[in-house]
């Protein structure tokens, strides 16, 4: 395991947690879930393994919310920040979002997913992969 780690936190601060090793790329989610659960024009999400993520303090303040079917959000019920979501379907993966982690991050945007469904008031306007899917999907947009 490495020695790398990372922390971070809710708005109140009520919630604290770690992940040990290398950041992922960060995905930028599109998706009208994402940008409505969070009220941004996209989501930064970073899939970690949930092995390396440790919640330092604050689970009673977690709340979970299922968007839907296999999918649940987790965020802090006293400042509503989002923290992670995690889906039945990959149980050792959590997407935490990139804006809760503390100083400087060291990984950058990889990617854009769902881009069918991106606000037309936000342009994507760099050379970054582009997918009207999920990054599992077989076709790019570029």
């Amino acid at each position: 395991m490495s020695d790398i780690r990372h922390t971070g936190s809710c708005l109140c601060g009520g919630v604290r947690y770690q992940v040990t090793g290398e950041l992922p790329g960060i995905q930028l989610c599109h998706c009208g879930q994402c940008r409505r659960a969070q009220g941004t024009p996209f989501v930064t999400n970073m899939p970690i393994a949930r092995s390396a993520f440790t919640l330092l303090s604050g689970e009673d303040l977690l709340q979970r919310y299922e968007s839907s079917p296999g999918k649940t959000r987790v965020f802090c019920r006293h400042c509503g920040s989002p923290l992670y979501s995690e889906r039945d379907n990959m149980p050792d993966v959590l997407r935490i979002r990139a804006g809760s982690l503390e100083g400087e991050v060291q990984a950058a945007p990889a990617v854009h997913i769902y881009t069918v469904d991106a606000c037309n008031w936000w342009p994507i306007d760099d050379d970054l992969p582009r997918y009207p899917g999920s990054a599992h999907a077989p076709q790019t947009e570029q």
